[in-house]
């Protein structure tokens, strides 16, 4: 049976191509929304890494670290969230042509990989928190990686630019509400994570099986 440590490890493998792809082509097809979603992605990852790290490194170390993931996929998403969302904003007064195309591809091969990443993630998130909170993220992401796709084909359809932005914003406010509901409704476990012994537990009985 694969265990934790590695589900989640191929989880921020999966998860490393999405920001990797989104950020590229965002960048190249000037969409503000897939560039939205990359930097969301971004933050997921940083999060999946530290956690993969707190499987390795001792547990006093590793407590600090899935509280920095916590970090991450909270106070640090929303801040990002707020600063790309002022960036929304100059983009609709300033519009720039879109590649609405790419949107649509890059967007549809994001929300298939989001999946993806929050199936590996699954298992692991039944005894931890901060997993459970990368897992929902994930799923959200599924839905939330389909609106460049939404922007693309407006922009295509219609050839105005300014539903990118849109779009972008749109997510942004997304990302805030979500993830400020699900820190007020999981506070305590976030602050004060629940050991990973369980997990590890289940890791070692694998391990000698």
């Amino acid at each position: 049976m694969t265990s934790n440590r590695n589900l989640v490890a191929a989880a921020a493998a999966l998860n490393t191509a999405i920001f990797l792809v989104e950020a590229i082509s965002g960048y190249e097809a000037q969409s503000l929304s897939l560039i939205m979603d990359s930097v969301h992605n971004l933050s997921d990852e940083m999060a999946l890494i530290f956690l993969v790290l707190a499987y390795v490194l001792s547990h006093r170390i590793s407590q600090h670290l899935v509280r920095t993931a916590n970090l991450f996929n909270s106070v640090g998403l929303v801040a990002v969230s707020v600063l790309l969302l002022w960036y929304a904003v100059d983009r609709f007064l300033n519009p720039t042509p879109v590649a609405g195309g790419v949107a649509i591809v890059v967007g549809l091969f994001a929300a298939a990989a989001n999946y993806g990443v929050a199936r590996l993630l699954q298992r692991p998130s039944r005894n931890n928190a901060a997993i459970r909170l990368a897992y929902i993220h994930n799923m959200g992401d599924v839905w939330v990686s389909l609106a460049p796709v939404v922007a693309g084909l407006l922009v295509t359809l219609t050839g105005y630019n300014i539903f990118d932005p849109l779009v972008a914003g749109a997510i942004a406010i997304w990302i805030i509400g979500t993830t400020l509901m699900e820190v007020v409704h999981s506070h305590e476990e976030l602050i004060w994570p629940e050991r990973m012994d369980s997990g590890e537990e289940e890791d070692k009985k694998a391990a000698g099986s």
